[in-house]
């Protein structure tokens, strides 16, 4: 049973800091591209990050290009969302998602699996 569990959301004051994570079991890791999305009430899922299965290729939402960056562990089973420079905009329930692909992916129907998300709040 595949199951990926998200970590390390919580209250930030606006230009702090958080570092999500997400542990990936019941699945060959390393053969998955990973990725980050968001949602905000009455609002789709929006991409937010993704890596490549081996690390080596990276993909970014112009609105976090600069300030977020995705890295995963394949030795860990775990992948990574470091957040600088938050802003109230980025409030959200941040979900980590599994492809069964090489590249990282955009669109969130390329994803085969789906954690349960954790919630990230920045104040004003």
């Amino acid at each position: 049973q595949v199951q990926l569990v998200e970590s390390g959301g919580g209250l930030v004051q606006a230009g702090g800091s958080l570092r999500l994570s997400c542990a990936a079991s019941g699945l060959t890791f390393s053969s998955y591209a990973m990725g980050w999305f968001r949602r905000t009430p009455g609002k789709e899922r929006e991409f937010v990050s993704a890596i490549s299965k081996s690390g080596g290729a990276t993909k970014y939402a112009d609105s976090v290009k600069g300030r977020f960056t995705i890295s995963r562990d394949n030795a860990k089973n775990m992948v990574y969302l470091q957040m600088n420079s938050l802003k109230p905009e980025d409030t959200a329930i941040y979900y980590c998602g599994a492809r069964l692909s090489v590249v990282p992916g955009a669109l969130y129907n390329e994803y085969n699996y789906w954690g349960q998300g954790t919630q990230v709040t920045v104040s004003s």
